[in-house]
């Protein structure tokens, strides 16, 4: 029986991965940035520290990786400050929940993006647990994000479902024992495979129904 539910947030709640390559790209100049469709996939759903070292590889270290993080992050703050581009059927899913689990939140963004999506959005008190995985030694696709997340709910993996859009966040639910309900993104669809180890694969949040969870 499921009793909590974990969200991912960029690319499954907010559509955040052109707004990260606009970042990205607007912070650096695209004539020192080559930014490439395959550097995106390479870094979606990675740890901060993780996508700005190979941010600085891609600079040829004129930076150093606190220097890309502090810029991108504060670029990427400003962005959301002004306003959160929702996926389809965010808002609405937490309707459809209706107080009947107990909700939490790993991301692989630093906190205060977190903060500033969850505070722009009206979100500050829907998580029971709110957890970014650079406070972890492991970012997606290792499991780390989720038994880090059933420790702090206090509720057995098995118990758990997982919405997640990349093919490193899929990989890590899979790899914690939870299950794993599968928003594919749009920006860069997981492949055939990696879908394949997920539970349960809708096309958008708007397309979920509690009805799927109940033989879990």
């Amino acid at each position: 029986m499921i009793k909590a539910i974990v969200f991912d947030m960029d690319g499954l709640l907010v559509d955040s991965e052109p707004i990260w390559h606009r970042a990205r790209i607007e912070t650096f100049g695209a004539d020192r940035l080559r930014w490439t469709q395959a550097d995106q996939e390479h870094v979606m759903g990675s740890h901060t520290e993780t996508w700005a070292a190979y941010v600085a590889e891609r600079l040829e270290h004129q930076y150093t990786v606190p220097e890309v993080i502090e810029q991108v992050v504060r670029q990427m703050e400003v962005f959301y400050r002004e306003s959160v581009p929702y996926m389809p059927g965010a808002r609405e899913i937490f309707g459809k929940l209706d107080g009947q689990f107990t909700l939490g939140l790993a991301s692989g963004s630093p906190y205060r993006l977190i903060h500033a999506v969850l505070e722009s959005a009206g979100w500050t008190d829907m998580f029971v647990n709110v957890l970014s995985t650079d406070e972890l030694p492991h970012g997606k696709p290792a499991p780390d994000a989720y038994l880090e997340s059933a420790r702090r709910l206090n509720i057995p993996v098995e118990q758990i479902a997982i919405f997640e859009d990349s093919a490193n966040g899929i990989l890590s639910g899979r790899a914690a024992g939870v299950r794993v309900i599968a928003v594919p993104s749009s920006y860069q669809r997981p492949p055939a495979d990696t879908l394949a180890k997920a539970d349960q694969v809708i096309e958008s949040l708007a397309d979920f129904s509690p009805d799927m969870l109940k033989n879990w």
